[in-house]
């Protein structure tokens, strides 16, 4: 156990991670230091004003931005290859694919920041598509595969990802939130297990399990954790968080205006988008097209809706531990449990608990949300290193093979179908005041 401490990924994304985490508490709190991760702002070409943009030459010429990305690298950098040495890997030949595969995730971060780009597509979907794009036309070449750590960054970007999961945010929409949230997510995830292995007879469950998770709980944060959980091939979360991107695109989009064309309030809209649009950036844009009070709303459905993450990854881990992975030849016991349980999910709980129930009540909100503010960037840093390498160790062939006759695109579309249903009724039985009184709009200021 000891050595495990050291020496597997799982337990190093943790280390790494808190690091990260402390780090930047540290700075935010004492303000001695400036730990802030590089970040490229909304820009445009020229000096044409659109607002909330920067003119590119604007941005690129000012030198803070050149200072923190220089602290990005070496910050990400350095504590990537302890993690690659203690594993007993080679560091010379990590280092420059390290590099090299940085200033890829540079152009992804530069390429999705663009003013017209950045209202419609995360950078997300920009990481797969370039990885996909160099990997499926050049080819992905040997000298760079060492970087190619596609679980390790997942892994430290989630357990980043746990401290701005508070959760007081229950608090603020108590019965609410937790009833179109938490009850609805479950059933969802169960329905599309059911459907694909059932009825659609899919054999890959793993790929099941992550499908099931992205379209009910929040895209690829939950695909991401899910599908290590699940012991998920590379291809199998490809393909999951590919299709989940493109519906949420289209979602973003037309979910708003079929809301505003039924003329439902915006605190009912803002909350079905929050239960059913994938990604928690979409669902922002998504809320802010209906108005301050359907954002806020969207907001806080989502946000109590990712804390569910850790805990869906945590009974996924178990159950294909017990029932979808047990051969029948021998019992499977807590320890087999343990060493098949991402450990990493501890990680992103222990962040969970430490924001929620220390540092939010030692220090101010002020101060959470700039030590997130500070913590998100990395985040998304190593985010976008996971999808690029994603991209870059994936085959179209692969991903067409994995769509098995178009079942997966069909799982997807019916759960997500069931999930939009299953959550309007939830919305309407909870906030159309019909049953309950609908919740007093000063909690969302």
């Amino acid at each position: 156990m000891s050595k495990d401490l050291l020496k597997k990924e799982d337990w190093l994304a943790v280390w790494i991670g808190f690091i990260v985490i402390a780090i930047g508490a540290v700075a935010v709190l004492t303000g001695w230091f400036d730990f802030s991760a590089a970040k490229f702002s909304t820009w445009v070409i020229g000096e044409e004003g659109v607002k909330k943009a920067v003119p590119l030459a604007e941005q690129l010429g000012h030198w803070i931005f050149w200072r923190k990305l220089i602290v990005t690298v070496l910050v990400l950098g350095i504590l990537f290859t302890i993690g690659i040495k203690l594993q007993g890997e080679s560091v010379k030949k990590f280092i420059p694919a390290f590099l090299v595969l940085f200033v890829i995730a540079i152009f992804v971060r530069f390429v999705s920041a663009e003013f017209t780009l950045n209202r419609y597509l995360e950078w997300a979907f920009w990481a797969l598509l370039i990885g996909l794009l160099i990997s499926n036309t050049v080819g992905t070449p040997e000298w760079l595969k060492p970087a190619i750590r596609t679980e390790f960054y997942i892994k430290t970007g989630l357990v980043i990802m746990g401290f701005s999961v508070l959760f007081s945010n229950i608090a603020k929409f108590g019965l609410y939130g937790l009833g179109i949230a938490w009850v609805v997510t479950p059933i969802v995830i169960i329905f599309m297990w059911w459907f694909g292995t059932k009825v659609l007879k899919i054999g890959n469950k793993p790929l099941v399990i992550t499908m099931a998770a992205a379209t009910s709980v929040c895209g690829t944060s939950a695909a991401i954790a899910t599908g290590a959980a699940a012991k998920a091939k590379k291809e199998d979360l490809s393909l999951a968080i590919s299709i989940s991107i493109i519906f949420t695109i289209l979602m973003m989009v037309f979910e708003p205006m079929i809301i505003r064309w039924v003329g439902m309030s915006n605190l009912m809209g803002g909350a079905l988008i929050g239960g059913t649009v994938d990604s928690t950036g979409a669902v922002v844009l998504a809320g802010n097209a209906l108005g301050p009070e359907a954002e806020q709303a969207a907001v806080l459905v989502k946000s109590i809706q990712n804390i569910l993450i850790g805990f869906i990854a945590f009974f996924v881990a178990i159950f294909f531990a017990l029932k979808v992975d047990k051969t029948g030849e021998s019992k499977v016991g807590a320890g087999e449990i343990w060493n098949r349980f991402p450990k990493f999910i501890i990680g992103f709980f222990v962040a969970s608990l430490v924001a929620s129930f220390i540092i939010m009540p030692a220090t101010s909100g002020a101060d959470v949300k700039a030590i997130n503010g500070v913590l998100d960037q990395y985040k998304n840093w190593a985010f976008v290193l996971a999808f690029t390498s994603i991209g870059l160790d994936t085959n179209f062939k692969a991903l067409a093979k994995q769509m098995q006759g178009g079942k997966v695109l069909w799982l997807y579309v019916v759960g997500q179908v069931f999930n939009i249903a299953l959550t309007l009724f939830a919305v309407w039985f909870l906030l159309s005041g019909v049953v309950f009184d609908i919740p007093n709009l000063d909690l969302f200021k």
